[in-house]
């Protein structure tokens, strides 16, 4: 009933919707919508048809923006600035908290724990209860080391007087592995070659190169070590200053730069982040240079043997953090301590919201690192769950990925509790199951990239489904059961598979075929295929891990396209390949090959400015002279995907190795992808498609996905299911990680794991071809599966 005066109602209760004019960010033309408020709105279209330009870099982006000029220019110069969208009209909008898959935490020291707050209220109950008592909440964490200090200061009271004072914190970090659980050991003939000189390039890390002023040349001329002695003739103690001397003041040409021992250079630069974040390359070196065990002196708990000895009921921090949050819930409410009731009960919600949200198989020490998007995206929601605030706008990326049909229903419960309390839920989201409980659908479309963009139909989901539209006429698509399945070639064998919950599994995974590994979140799907099927002998895995790239990387670049079309340009007009790069000799020397100047506004959004010199084309003007097939370089980089395949295909700019890589990111389906495209701007699926591209070159007989239909359409679905055939028939053996029924359905083998999560989990629940499954219906996945396909 709204409040009226009279018959009229307050002018108050009339701002019902979020109005959208004129909104062009990325590739959105001139979009305008309304969307009412305090009601879930999901919105859909093919990968890339603009989603996320609307809800995420429009809406929620604006909304950011506004609250953070509420702060004081003081507090908004440590807050991201954000630009203005580029949009006519925002009205109507509320206070965004944004919910996406951002991969958590690139610090080994991030864990499930520190990044939900239940390890700071942890410390603080052990801090109070714990026996013996050691100490306050820091004692008990692993990221504070304890620190002991002593000395004279002078207290300025009346008469100046110097006193003696101490200092003492307890921290709780093991002091062998400061707090992160492992201990390296590093390979130096990884390092550098000794038997040559540092002035012959003896460095094989990759990136230091001879000429950097910061890494190599600070060793040669920092006139500790003789530049001109090979490594294996230095004397002991020319030995111990390459290695391990502390950080020293060294000038070089004039420059004052620090000089510091290899080793802790080594430790600082590459393994203080987490292994999953750093790029390929950096990745496959520190895979080869670094061996890492469990740290002997914690035992992998990263806590001083002080933290690890007081204990609560027998169970110390230590034990707590690695059982699984479903067992910690059960043994908070156990707890029977009216002192610290308000913790307990604060502690206790927090953990059941792991389990409510489908989580309560992860443990409290789990590194933030380790887990899927879609696992991170749910993280992110439990501080969020018990909230009192209403009227804001939750803004979701993809909320489904990586759950299991089963728990699919599970989340939509979360996402009407959410609107109940009377909040607008923004969803972006491609699942049937959860597009069907909105209240209000945006579809945009019809194509991706330059051919999205618009709005093709606005309404409730019965509209949807009588609409026209590419996600209307796919609405209901239901794969069916395959007539017949191939028949194995061969099979890989794991046998007492171990890794995390997995309970010694026994299983032959067939070869020449397409086999999907499935069952709920957290059963040991990824367990099973990456600590037992990745990493053998000619296994291509393609994983969820987020591809590293500046503003500067594009599809070009990232799937080594631009080498050949270098080569080509180079031998056509008989110059230097290098000319032909925007990062090298040939960058426009004003926006340094950006094609855009950057102007710092400090605490204001920075501008970003065409270049005036270039005109945004990014390379000097003499190499725009330089053509091949009638196009210069600015002019390739500006085609997409399909026009180059076309281009690079025949005629004067024939070139086979491009036209290879074209192929392959034509085959999954990023034709629309313009070549100088920056990768920032990419979506989540289209990522991994590119990744996917890039590694079907590869030379391996086994392909390893997971959960390839990420961000895709129900309509790319299919192309999906097509270009694995594809995989198949030529010969490859794919296994994929999927939750997906239409992907289960093409299976010609299913392995299904569980029956649970977890603890729960672990167990192989069911092998055999999708027909049995259905037929059997003896496991989760069985029912859904027979249910999807009407069985």
């Amino acid at each position: 009933m709204s409040r009226a005066t009279g018959t009229r109602p307050h002018a108050a209760d009339s701002h019902d919707l979020i109005r959208v004019h004129g909104a062009r960010v990325n590739n959105l033309k001139d979009v305008s919508i309304e969307i009412p408020k305090r009601r879930l709105t999901v919105f859909t279209g093919v990968s890339g048809s603009g989603k996320s330009s609307l809800v995420f870099n429009t809406i929620a982006a604006e909304s950011q923006r506004l609250i953070n000029e509420t702060y004081s220019a003081f507090v908004q110069g440590f807050m991201p600035t954000l630009a203005r969208p580029e949009v006519d009209v925002l009205e109507g909008l509320t206070t965004a908290i944004i919910v996406d898959q951002q991969r958590m935490g690139g610090d080994t020291r991030s864990t499930v724990g520190t990044a939900t707050d239940a390890n700071a209220m942890l410390r603080i109950l052990f801090s109070r209860l714990g026996t013996p008592h050691i100490g306050p909440p820091s004692a008990y964490s692993f990221n504070t080391a304890s620190v002991k200090a002593s000395g004279a200061i002078t207290v300025e009271r009346g008469n100046k007087e110097t006193v003696k004072a101490t200092f003492n914190r307890t921290g709780g970090m093991c002091t062998e592995c400061e707090g992160r659980g492992t201990v390296s050991d590093i390979d130096l003939t990884q390092l550098y070659d000794d038997s040559k000189s540092l002035a012959e390039g003896a460095f094989t890390i990759p990136g230091w190169k001879s000429d950097s002023f910061w890494t190599v040349r600070v060793y040669a001329e920092s006139g500790l070590l003789d530049p001109d002695k090979p490594i294996a003739k230095y004397t002991e103690k020319e030995m111990q200053d390459f290695l391990y001397r502390e950080p020293t003041k060294v000038k070089v040409e004039g420059v004052n730069l620090t000089y510091e021992g290899l080793i802790p250079k080594i430790q600082k630069s590459f393994l203080s982040k987490d292994k999953d974040s750093l790029q390929p390359h950096i990745r496959a070196f520190v895979e080869r240079a670094v061996t890492f065990t469990t740290c002997p002196a914690c035992e992998g708990t990263r806590l001083s043997e002080g933290a690890r000895s007081s204990k609560i009921a027998g169970i110390s921090i230590a034990d707590a953090c690695a059982m699984q949050t479903s067992d910690l819930a059960a043994w908070i409410r156990g707890l029977d301590e009216p002192s610290v009731a308000p913790l307990l009960t604060a502690l206790g919600q927090t953990l059941d919201s792991f389990v409510e949200i489908g989580l309560g198989y992860l443990a409290l020490d789990r590194p933030a690192g380790t887990l899927s998007g879609g696992e991170a995206q749910r993280v992110k929601m439990i501080r969020h769950l018990g909230s009192s605030l209403t009227d804001t706008t939750y803004v979701f990326d993809e909320p489904t990925a990586g759950l299991h049909p089963h728990d699919i229903q599970r989340m939509n419960n979360l996402l009407l509790r959410l609107r109940d309390k009377g909040n607008t839920v923004l969803v972006v989201e491609h699942k049937p199951e959860t597009i069907a409980v909105a209240d209000h659908v945006v579809d945009l479309g019809p194509g991706a990239g330059a051919a999205g963009g618009t709005v093709c139909f606005e309404g409730t989901v019965e509209g949807l489904r009588a609409s026209d539209t590419v996600t209307g006429r796919h609405f209901d698509d239901r794969a069916a059961l395959k007539d017949s399945v191939r028949e194995p070639t061969g099979a890989l064998e794991v046998r007492g598979a171990s890794a995390n919950n997995l309970r010694g599994v026994d299983v032959d995974i067939p070869l020449g075929v397409l086999t999907v590994v499935t069952g709920v979140a957290g059963s040991g799907k990824s367990s099973l295929i990456h600590g037992s099927v990745a990493g053998r002998d000619g296994v291509v895995t393609v994983d969820q891990s987020a591809i590293r790239g500046s503003r500067r990387s594009n599809p070009a670049t990232y799937t080594g396209l631009l080498d050949p079309v270098r080569k080509a340009f180079a031998k056509a007009n008989g110059v230097k390949p290098g000319l032909f790069s925007a990062n090298s000799e040939g960058a426009c020397p004003t926006c340094n090959g950006a094609g855009v100047v950057f102007t710092d506004l400090a605490m204001m959004a920075g501008v970003a400015t065409v270049c005036e010199e270039c005109e945004g084309k990014r390379f000097q003007a003499s190499v725009l002279e330089y053509r091949l097939g009638g196009r210069d370089i600015s002019e390739v980089l500006a085609m997409s995907v399909a026009e180059a395949e076309e281009f690079f295909g025949a005629g004067d700019a024939h070139t086979p190795a491009a036209h290879r890589v074209l192929e392959r990111l034509v085959d999954v389906g990023l034709g629309y992808l313009g070549l100088g495209q920056p990768l920032t701007t990419l979506s989540g699926g289209e990522r991994q498609r590119l990744k996917l591209a890039t590694h079907m070159g590869e030379k391996g007989g086994v392909y390893v996905l997971d959960e390839p239909t990420t961000g895709l359409h129900l309509a790319d679905v299919e192309q999906l299911l097509g270009l694995l055939d594809r995989l198949v028939d030529s010969g490859k053996s794919v296994v994929v990680i999927e939750h997906h029924q239409a992907v289960m359905a093409h299976a010609d083998w299913i392995i299904d794991l569980g029956p649970g999560a977890g603890h729960d989990g672990g167990t192989l629940v069911f092998e055999g071809t999708p027909a049995d499954l259905v037929a059997a219906r003896s496991t989760l996945t069985g029912e859904h599966l027979a249910q999807y396909v009407g069985a």
